[in-house]
This record gives C-alpha cells, structure tokens and sequence, in this order.
C-alpha cells in the first residue's frame, strides 16, 4: 500500500478550547500494528523471507522497521490490518495468530484511537531454534 496519511475526526474541544484536525500517517498505523504483535508471546518475527533479510540488513545498520510484514488499510473511522508471522516451535499457532489478534486490536484502539474492522494473522513460517546453527558441515554425507 502507497505511503498516505489519515485525517481522524477533530475532537470539539481540548483543555485549551483549541479545535483542529489530527493527521496519522499510514506508515504510524503500521508501526503500531507491528510493535504490538512482536510482544506478543510466540511470534519469532514479523514479515516474509524477503522482508525477513531486509530487515536483518537495515537491522544490521541499525534502522529497524518496525511495520515490516504489516500491511494497513485506513479509512475515515476504522483501520483494517493484515500481519505476516513466523511463530516460534512448538507454541499452539491458532493460540499465536488469536493473541496477536487481540494485542494488534487493543493497540490500534488504544493508541491510534480508531475502531478496528479485522486483522488478518498468516502464519508463514516456525522458527525451530538450533535450525540455523552452522552444524552443515559435521552431516554426514549421503554420497561419496
């Protein structure tokens, strides 16, 4: 989705008397988004391979991204999230996908301010921990 920004509806008055309009960039939404689903227990990550190793380069850099893997949809009222993750093995992934729900939801209400019409969880992959040891080597050939 194309950087925009969305106008939410101006509160009447402030402390101060003072009206005006309130703009949050999509790129905020997805931050948002993305910040509460990497707290969520269970989740390795955020984002497909792809973006995985990009994040890893910017990470290395450090300029992390932290809407990766999220995608947004804002409208005048309520705000649509779909999210990519890697869960960790061997957490219950129905139980994953629903918290991340849950946390993305409450998020988004409570900090953005807008109502939430849907996340969208795809599991796309499980982190195995020790599955990306550098033990190659010490296999044992299947072919001389």
């Amino acid at each position: 989705m194309a950087d925009s920004t969305t106008t939410t509806p101006a509160t009447t008055s402030t402390a101060g008397g003072v009206t005006g309009k309130t703009v949050i960039d999509d790129s905020v939404v997805s931050k948002v988004a993305g910040i509460a689903a990497r707290e969520v227990n269970g989740v390795h990550s955020l984002g497909g391979g792809a973006a995985r190793a990009i994040g890893a380069i910017r990470g290395a850099i450090g300029q992390r991204d932290f809407g990766q893997g999220v995608k947004v949809e804002v409208g005048e009222t309520q705000v649509a999230a779909d999210l990519v993750i890697v869960a960790e093995y061997p957490v219950a992934l129905q139980q994953v996908a629903d918290d991340v729900r849950s946390a993305v939801a409450r998020a988004l209400e409570q900090i953005v301010g807008m109502e939430v019409a849907e996340v969208n969880v795809t599991v796309q992959d499980v982190f195995i921990p020790g599955d990306d040891d550098d033990n190659d080597d010490k296999k044992e050939s299947r072919v001389e």
